[in-house]
């Protein structure tokens, strides 16, 4: 006999460990971080490019506490506010000057630390990075 009704199937979704840590806001203050990697890709209008970054909180650079470690972090540089970036590439010692090309991306796999704050969007609390970078203090 010919069965052409669709069976219908369940859809299985599985969460990793960092899924989970996505949404876990938290507490205002300077974090020791793990950049993951930084991207490019144009804008939705197109008329300008985006920087697309990550980054894995280690540990609260303040007090060493670990509460939000493993917690990611997504936030943008974009091509007409360039100058963000700046303090996020002197963090790791990189002397930024006019005409010097750098390439964004080398920063992936390096450690810094930022200030994380939280702000509203779309009636919840989110972290914001706030594009505040400082370098790590060596002993």
């Amino acid at each position: 006999k010919n069965n052409n009704k669709k069976e219908n199937k369940m859809p299985i979704i599985e969460f990793s460990e960092k899924d989970l840590l996505r949404g876990k806001v938290v507490t205002p203050d300077w974090y020791r971080v793990k950049v993951d990697s930084v991207g490019e890709a144009p804008s939705k209008d197109g008329g300008s490019t985006n920087y697309p970054a990550e980054a894995t909180i280690l540990y609260n650079a303040s007090n060493g506490d670990k509460e939000f470690a493993g917690v990611p972090l997504d936030w943008n540089f974009n091509s007409k506010a360039i100058s963000f970036a700046r303090g996020f590439l002197e963090s790791f010692g990189v002397k930024v000057e006019p005409k010097v090309r750098i390439e964004l991306g080398s920063a992936a796999g390096k450690e810094t630390e930022m200030y994380i704050g939280n702000k509203e969007y779309q009636g919840r609390i989110i972290n914001n990075v706030e594009h505040k970078y400082r370098q790590i203090k060596t002993e």
